[in-house]
């Protein structure tokens, strides 16, 4: 079953890390974590994504909306985006009543295995571009501005792209099948 041991560093230098707590409840491997409004959020195989306060490291909510394993997570302002084999992103956002739900499902056509996000500064505020970039099992990554979801373009791998990992300077990082470690530049 998948479990998510939470650590806390300590001034000891033979051990600086010590385990506090594991959290426990998924059915299968966990494969990614995400943070956010005092939350923990964990993806798993199991096709769920769990909801943990990070004051009290106990599970609030099971999020169900997937219908295979729950690849990747993202947080972003207020929103959870997930990603999942049944090749499809999801939305979540809180209701009034409190209670998270998905609020759009975008339809890749193909597994979704990573997702990663960057903000690219406008002049002000408002003109920010948010930046979505989704993997897909097509060896594909498409890159998408948010909230509209409009593709603006894509990058072409020799494997599926297993990871994406923004850098500093307007980097982006890319890891695939194959071992190879890509570096893109994304242009304003």
């Amino acid at each position: 079953s998948g479990q998510i041991l939470a650590w806390k560093g300590s001034s000891d230098e033979t051990n600086p890390f010590q385990p506090v707590q594991s959290l426990t409840g998924h059915a299968r491997a966990v494969v990614c974590l995400a943070f956010g409004g005092n939350r923990l959020f964990s993806a798993s195989l199991d096709r769920t994504i769990k909801m943990w306060d990070l004051d009290t490291l106990q599970c609030v909510a099971t999020l169900n909306g997937h219908s295979d394993a729950v690849m990747s997570l993202v947080y972003w302002e207020n929103y959870l985006l997930s990603c999942s084999l049944d090749g499809t992103i999801k939305v979540w956002a809180t209701t009034g009543e409190g209670k998270i739900e998905v609020t759009y499902t975008h339809d890749e056509g193909h597994g979704v295995l990573a997702l990663n996000g960057i903000t690219l500064p406008g002049k002000t505020d408002a003109e920010h571009k948010h930046i979505l970039f989704s993997s897909c099992n097509d060896n594909t990554v498409r890159i998408y501005e948010l909230p509209s979801f409009e593709e603006k373009g894509r990058l072409f791998a020799r494997q599926e792209v297993r990871t994406i990992q923004k850098g500093p300077g307007g980097l982006l990082f890319t890891g695939d099948g194959t071992g190879l470690t890509t570096v893109w530049k994304m242009n304003a």
